[in-house]
């Protein structure tokens, strides 16, 4: 599914280069639940960003189901964010003054489908994440547990083939992120393909298999004992 062969990344600050990922080779699987951990400035950041398509390498082949992602224009690096991947950030960013309901329906606003059907999509996701009875509720009205499923809510409406979720429990505390990576757990067990970047090895326990990122390297690939199946 997702397939990096010789990823490298550049920055240019000013008069200096800075590498930020250096020959990463890296294959995840359908329905694979990853973690990518390293600390602040490791590179991880800028690896989740070229595999959610919202960067591109200075070197490298990404290949996303198939699909070579360096052919591509931007409108259609555009299309493959809204269709192929759910993406789920530490803030949450949800719209303030829309209900949970409408949150959820906004990325089906690209789509040519009609408003009810936005709308059923949007009711089941929210269903899925266990808040079919928050549907007008709005952010200020949830948890940062409630608005953390609402973001994963609106991340799965589009039935994309990868979540990636970044420190999606960064502003919780232990007993809820508990229950968001209880939730990510069951989503998987449902074939969901998860990669989670976090910094936490708590976090990153919950997941299938391990990836650390130092240095702009990969320097270590595990399978997690005792994770779940």
């Amino acid at each position: 599914m997702i397939e990096l062969k010789g990823i490298v990344k550049r920055y240019e600050l000013g008069a200096e280069t800075v590498l930020a990922l250096a020959h990463i080779d890296l294959l995840i699987e359908r329905n694979e639940y990853v973690a990518l951990i390293g600390p602040s400035g490791s590179g991880k950041s800028t690896l989740m960003n070229i595999i959610g398509c919202l960067d591109s390498p200075s070197e490298g082949q990404y290949i996303l189901n198939g699909r070579d992602t360096s052919d591509l224009s931007e409108d259609e690096l555009a299309t493959v964010r809204n269709r192929e991947i759910g993406f789920i950030f530490q803030s949450f960013f949800l719209l303030p003054r829309q209900t949970a309901l409408q949150n959820v329906m906004q990325p089906l606003v690209y789509r040519r489908m009609t408003p009810a059907e936005r709308r059923e999509r949007a009711v089941d996701a929210l269903a899925q994440v266990g808040l079919a009875d928050r549907l007008d509720h709005r952010p200020n009205q949830l948890s940062g547990g409630q608005r953390q499923r609402v973001a994963i809510a609106r991340a799965l409406v589009g039935k994309p083939s990868i979540l990636l979720a970044d420190e999606p429990t960064g502003n919780l505390d232990s007993r809820t992120s508990a229950d968001i990576m209880a939730l990510f757990d069951a989503l998987h067990q449902q074939g969901q393909t998860v990669v989670i970047v976090t910094h936490e090895p708590d976090i990153a326990a919950y997941c299938q298999r391990t990836i650390r990122v130092r240095d702009g390297h990969i320097v270590e690939d595990l399978r997690n004992a005792g994770a779940a199946a």
